[in-house]
C-alpha cells in the first residue's frame, strides 16, 4: 500500500490499485526498488488556470484480476481503460482532487468512433472517471475529453493519442 505522503503526491490517479498497475515501482523510502513500467512519451496532464486534468489509457489486461474485479473492469488485450482525474491547484503548490463531470470519446485513425462511456469512481477524498473501449490488435486511438469541475462553467477540453501494441 502507498504511504499517505505518496498518495497525496500521486492523488490524481485516485484509484490506488490502478495506479499501482500502471506504474509499478512506486514505493516508500527504504522499500526495495522494483522495475518501473514505461511512461507514456506524451504528456498526461493539461493545466487550465487553477485546475489540472490528468489522463492516461492502458490495456485492461495490464490490471491485476483483483483490481479489475474491484472496479468492474473487463480485462483483455482487446480492451483499453481511460482514466481521468480533475485536480485543483492550491496556493501552497499542493493539489486536491475535485468532483465534476467528464465525458470522452475515442476514435481510431480510420475515423471509426469507439463506444466509450465514462463512470465516476469515488474512493475516500479521491474522485476519478474511467471508461473502457474495445480495440482491434494494434491500434492508435485518439481520445477527446471534456471535463468540468463542480462549480465551474468552463469546460476543459483535452485531446491525446495513444498507440496500443499487440501482446
Amino acid at each position: 500500500m502507498l504511504s499517505s505522503r505518496t498518495c497525496r503526491r500521486l492523488s490524481w490517479w485516485a484509484i490506488p490499485g490502478i495506479f499501482l498497475a500502471i506504474s509499478a515501482g512506486c514505493s516508500d523510502r527504504g522499500a526495495p526498488a522494483r522495475a518501473r513500467a514505461a511512461a507514456p512519451s506524451a504528456p498526461t496532464v493539461q493545466e487550465f488556470g487553477d485546475f489540472q486534468v490528468h489522463f492516461n489509457a492502458i490495456r485492461t489486461n495490464q490490471l491485476t484480476p483483483a483490481i479489475a474485479r474491484t472496479y468492474s473492469i473487463e480485462r483483455g488485450a482487446d480492451r483499453v481503460l481511460l482514466n481521468v482525474t480533475l485536480l485543483r491547484k492550491m496556493p501552497d503548490g499542493r493539489t486536491t482532487p475535485v468532483d465534476g463531470t467528464v465525458t470522452a470519446s475515442a476514435y481510431n485513425l480510420n475515423g471509426q468512433l469507439k463506444d466509450l462511456q465514462m463512470r465516476r469512481i469515488v474512493e475516500g477524498a479521491s474522485v476519478c472517471f474511467i471508461g473502457e473501449v474495445g480495440i482491434s490488435g494494434e491500434e492508435i486511438l485518439v481520445f477527446d475529453i471534456d471535463a468540468t469541475p463542480v462549480g465551474q462553467e468552463a469546460k476543459f477540453q483535452v485531446q491525446f493519442r495513444r498507440e496500443f501494441f499487440a501482446d
